[in-house]
């Protein structure tokens, strides 16, 4: 970070808020710093999860700090029968989210969580948590007559990979009285778009974007 004796940093530890520290001394491999202040309380983001097919390497790390900058809770990596991934780094993504959640000035890192089968989480899912998917097969509601009708207080949106889900994993999914297909409008999107797109409506709606932005600047002194 090429910080150097006498800087002052915002710390946040995803539980206290945000405080200013002074830098005062800088190792080889360590830094100490000294807490001054409290500059904001915590506040905790909604409690919405983003549950995501793996996609491409590259694009896979933009998904995750955009969902961070979105606000998300939790990341839930989840197998399907066309994902193309066959494995997941937590570690490389986790290092995404926190260094998105620095950018955008969220005092909390979203939960990585391991993948899973969609089966599986399926099966262990909060029956109230709603669960809303961006279904391209046309047989989902149009985002602006279901979110009219919807009352959320928890929720998750779900994506599939490149190649959507399979015809059983759709019939499933509709089979599940928590889950609900949502129709992104008529153009193919992109996996990653699909989340953002999704993520962003269902935040508007029922999210903390009523909340007015603090953006300030942390200098020297």
């Amino acid at each position: 970070m090429r910080v150097k004796t006498g800087d002052v940093l915002a710390l946040f530890n995803g539980q206290d808020g945000e405080w200013r520290a002074l830098v005062t001394d800088i190792g080889k491999k360590t830094v100490q710093m000294e807490v001054q202040q409290r500059l904001r309380p915590f506040l905790p983001s909604p409690d919405v999860w983003l549950c995501f097919a793996p996609i491409k390497f590259g694009r896979i790390d933009y998904l995750v700090q955009k969902a961070t900058e979105l606000g998300v809770s939790k990341l839930q990596p989840v197998m399907t029968q066309y994902t193309q991934a066959e494995r997941v780094n937590l570690q490389r993504l986790r290092a995404n989210a926190v260094e998105a959640a620095e950018q955008c000035e969220r005092v909390e890192v979203p939960e990585m969580a391991e993948a899973v089968e969609l089966r599986q989480m399926l099966a262990d899912w909060d029956k109230d948590r709603l669960l809303c998917f961006g279904d391209e097969g046309g047989d989902g509601l149009p985002a602006k007559e279901w979110l009219r009708a919807a009352q959320v207080n928890k929720w998750a949106v779900l994506i599939g990979p490149e190649g959507g889900f399979a015809p059983q994993e759709r019939e499933l999914l509709y089979h599940m009285p928590f889950a609900k297909g949502i129709s992104l409008g008529p153009r193919v999107l992109r996996a990653d778009t699909a989340a953002i797109t999704l993520l962003s409506l269902t935040q508007c709606w029922f999210g903390d974007w009523h909340i007015a932005p603090h953006f300030r600047a942390v200098g020297n002194g």
